[in-house]
């Protein structure tokens, strides 16, 4: 696809270069994306309507991102960066409190007493925020192997892992590791089998419930980066959720157990996980209902 420039597309439609960018930043056009602070536009964009005639955003997509534009706090943009943030780490070893999570989002400090925190949960909660806002802006693209990754660099940037030689960070693992007593694909094998996996996924355009979990299940069975392949694959789903306007779902602890084992059982019987994201997805119904968004 060919993509144009601020100042080819304001020409094109009529407009200021300050509107286009308006309109970039609300994302109101479909596929734009930003390369550093450069906007990309694609050649057959069309032209929102007017700034001044928007409407009132109604699914749940459109509410985060004009809310993360916006920088409202108090919001379910709010408290999607939190519980999403929160729990995707704690399942994953993290010892931040959900308090120094949200303190961590809301100021940018931390409160410790009378104890000890990993530098790296503080890194990485730090990253997961702005994870989180690459899931909202790139919502309805599809999934490739670069955009995984940009989440894979986001997410471990600055931590003790990416000062290890052996750790990629923001690429395919190097060495081969396991989930529990599981085996994963091997490094050689990891490039081939997530092109394949994107391949099959992106051809169908549209998905249901149980395709979201098929993707995340074989995702997680090639564990493809060193560390952060949970994180990473559940960041994947919200986005998928946001794209096909599903509900999503946050793993908490009490899930955590039943979340693994629908993983493990998934090959031979759905109905554990697909249960388990379930029962998550009913709670984030309550999240829903309480701002009044329609799903």
């Amino acid at each position: 696809m060919k993509y144009l420039s601020v100042t080819e597309t304001a020409k094109k439609w009529d407009l200021s270069e300050r509107s286009v960018r308006n309109y970039c930043a609300l994302g109101k056009i479909d596929g734009a994306f930003l390369t550093g602070k450069t906007w990309n536009i694609p050649e057959d964009a069309q032209k929102p309507d007017r700034i001044n005639k928007r409407s009132t955003p109604t699914t749940l997509l459109e509410v985060l991102t004009e809310e993360k534009n916006a920088r409202l706090s108090g919001g379910i943009y709010h408290k999607v960066q939190i519980e999403l943030t929160y729990n995707s780490n704690h399942i994953e070893g993290s010892r931040l409190t959900h308090d120094q999570t949200r303190y961590i989002f809301e100021t940018n400090t931390i409160g410790i007493e009378g104890g000890t925190v990993r530098v790296d949960d503080i890194v990485e909660t730090a990253n997961h925020f702005k994870c989180i806002d690459l899931v909202i802006e790139n919502a309805k693209k599809p999934i490739t192997e670069a955009f995984i990754k940009e989440l894979h660099r986001t997410l471990k940037n600055g931590t003790t892992d990416a000062r290890k030689s052996w750790f990629a960070v923001g690429d395919y693992k190097k060495l081969p590791n396991t989930v529990g007593d599981t085996a994963t694909a091997s490094p050689k094998e990891v490039g081939d089998r997530m092109k394949e996996l994107l391949f099959e996924y992106n051809r169908d355009k549209d998905k249901s419930f149980d395709d979201l979990l098929d993707f995340h299940y074989r995702f997680e069975c090639i564990h493809p980066f060193q560390d952060g392949n949970g994180r990473i694959g559940r960041l994947l789903l919200f986005k998928e959720c946001l794209k096909y306007n599903i509900v999503p779902f946050i793993i908490d602890e009490r899930l955590k157990l039943f979340y693994y084992r629908g993983l493990k059982e998934w090959g031979r019987e759905r109905g554990y996980l697909r249960d388990t994201c379930l029962s998550a997805q009913d709670k984030f119904k309550v999240i829903l209902n309480y701002f009044k968004i329609k799903y």
